[in-house]
C-alpha cells in the first residue's frame, strides 16, 4: 500500500522557460471524459507563465471542479509544444515516479469510479465551486503492484476501452446514415429544394406549450406522469414509455396533461429540438410543446424525424435571450414538408432496421462497461 502523495509528484512547480517559448494551452474544455486530450493550441510562455497550471508529457491531468470531476474528465498529456503545457486552473496534475508507476495505470486509477465518488464526497468549497483538495490525492491509498503487472492491467484495459470507441463509433455512423437516407429521400428541408407541398404546421396538428406546477415538491406523489426534460432526453429511441415522477391531480391544474401518441419537442435550451413520442396521458413541464391530433397525411414518426433534421434552424431563429426558446407563435407558423406518405413510411421502415442494428450494437457497449468496470473494480478495489 502506498499514498498517492509518495509514487507521484501533485501539482509539480514550472521550472520556467525563455519567454519567448512556444507551449502547448490546453483549456478544460480541450479535455475529455475518456482521456481526450487536444495541445493542438500554443502560446508563447510568457503568457500563460501566471495565473495558469503547468505539466509536461506523460503528466496526468485530474479535472477537480464539480462538474467535471464528477463528469470524469482527465487525460495523459501527450504531445505537447516543446514538451510543455500549460492549462485550466481547475487541472490537478499528478507526475508519476517512473520507478513506482506509470502514466497509462495511473490514469486508470483516477477515472475509476469509486476513486471519483470517494473525491466527490471530500470535496470543499460552496455549490458549484466544489473542488477536490490537493490533501485528498495525496493522502489516498492504493496498492501499488509491480510495474510489469500494471503494464498487464493497462494493456487489457486499453483492449476493452477500444472496443468501447469502436462500438460508439460504429453507433454515430448509424445516426450518420439515418441523415443521410432522410435527405437522399426529402432533400434539404431547410430550402425544399424538393419542392414538396408545405403547409404551417399549427394546421396539421394542435400544439400547446405544457406548464409547471411550481413548487413542484408540494405535487409530487400521485399517479399522473411528470415529464420533464431530463426523463425524455435519456436514450434514443422515438417512444418515451415512462417517466420517474409524477404529479397530483391539483399539480394537472397547474400545468398541461396531454395525451398518449403525442409528440413532445423540447422548446427551450441546450435541448432545443428533441423530439419523442409518448405512449401514456402524462403532464409536460414548461420546456417542451405538445403536438396532438396529427392530420393524417403527415406520419408522427417521419414529423419527429423532420423536426430534428431542423434543430440548427430552430436554433437560429428562437428570439434572443438567455437561452434559446421557441414559443407556440413561432412552430405554429413553420412551414413543415408533405412528401408523399408511402416516402414517409420507407423513410421509417429504414429507421426502424438501423435501430435494430443499434440495439445490438449498444448492447455490446453495455457489456463492455460492465467489464471494464469489474476489470477496474479487480486491478484498484
Amino acid at each position: 500500500m502506498a499514498r498517492l502523495g509518495d509514487i507521484c509528484i501533485i501539482n509539480p512547480k514550472s521550472p520556467g522557460f525563455d519567454d519567448t517559448l512556444a507551449v502547448s494551452f490546453v483549456p478544460m474544455p480541450k479535455v475529455g471524459e475518456n482521456g481526450e486530450f487536444d495541445p493542438s493550441e500554443t502560446r508563447e510562455y510568457h503568457k500563460v507563465k501566471k495565473g495558469f497550471t503547468y505539466f509536461q508529457n506523460d503528466d496526468v491531468l485530474f479535472a477537480k471542479i464539480t462538474p467535471c470531476m464528477e463528469n470524469g474528465k482527465g487525460a495523459i498529456a501527450s504531445n505537447l509544444r516543446n514538451g510543455v503545457g500549460f492549462g485550466s486552473t481547475e487541472f490537478h496534475v499528478l507526475r508519476p515516479m517512473p520507478e513506482r508507476v506509470t502514466s497509462k495505470w495511473l490514469f486508470y486509477l483516477l477515472s475509476w469510479p469509486l476513486l471519483r465518488k470517494d473525491a466527490e464526497k471530500n470535496m470543499t468549497g460552496s455549490a458549484g465551486q466544489k473542488r477536490v483538495p490537493k490533501s485528498f490525492l495525496e493522502e489516498y491509498f492504493i496498492n501499488v503492484p509491480e510495474l510489469k503487472a500494471q503494464k498487464e492491467m493497462t494493456d487489457t484495459l486499453d483492449k476493452v476501452c477500444n472496443l468501447i470507441s469502436l462500438r460508439k463509433q460504429q453507433l454515430a455512423k448509424l445516426d450518420e446514415l439515418v441523415k443521410a437516407r432522410f435527405v437522399e429521400l426529402f432533400g434539404d428541408i431547410n430550402i425544399n429544394d424538393k419542392n414538396w407541398d408545405t403547409k404551417p404546421l399549427g394546421e396539421l396538428c394542435t400544439i400547446v406549450r405544457g406548464g409547471s406546477p411550481r413548487p413542484i415538491e408540494q405535487f409530487l406523489g400521485g399517479d399522473v406522469p411528470w415529464i420533464k426534460i431530463g426523463d425524455a432526453t435519456d436514450g434514443d429511441s422515438v417512444y418515451l414509455n415512462s417517466t420517474k415522477e409524477h404529479i397530483i391531480q391539483e399539480g394537472v391544474k397547474k400545468s398541461r396533461l396531454v395525451k398518449a401518441g403525442s409528440l413532445i419537442f423540447a422548446n427551450c435550451g441546450v435541448s432545443l429540438g428533441f423530439a419523442r413520442i409518448i405512449t401514456f396521458d402524462g403532464c409536460i413541464h414548461d420546456g417542451w410543446l405538445a403536438m396532438e391530433d396529427i392530420d393524417k397525411r403527415i406520419d408522427k414518426v417521419f414529423l419527429l424525424q423532420a423536426l430534428n433534421q431542423m434543430t440548427e434552424h430552430f436554433r437560429a431563429i428562437a428570439p434572443a435571450g438567455t437561452q434559446p426558446n421557441l414559443n407556440t407563435s413561432i412552430m405554429k407558423t413553420f412551414k413543415q414538408i408533405i412528401p408523399p406518405l408511402e416516402l414517409q413510411r420507407e423513410y421509417i421502415e429504414f429507421c426502424e432496421q438501423t435501430d435494430k442494428s443499434k440495439l445490438s450494437i449498444q448492447q455490446s457497449v453495455d457489456k463492455l462497461e460492465i467489464l471494464k468496470k469489474s476489470l477496474m473494480q479487480k486491478y484498484f478495489g
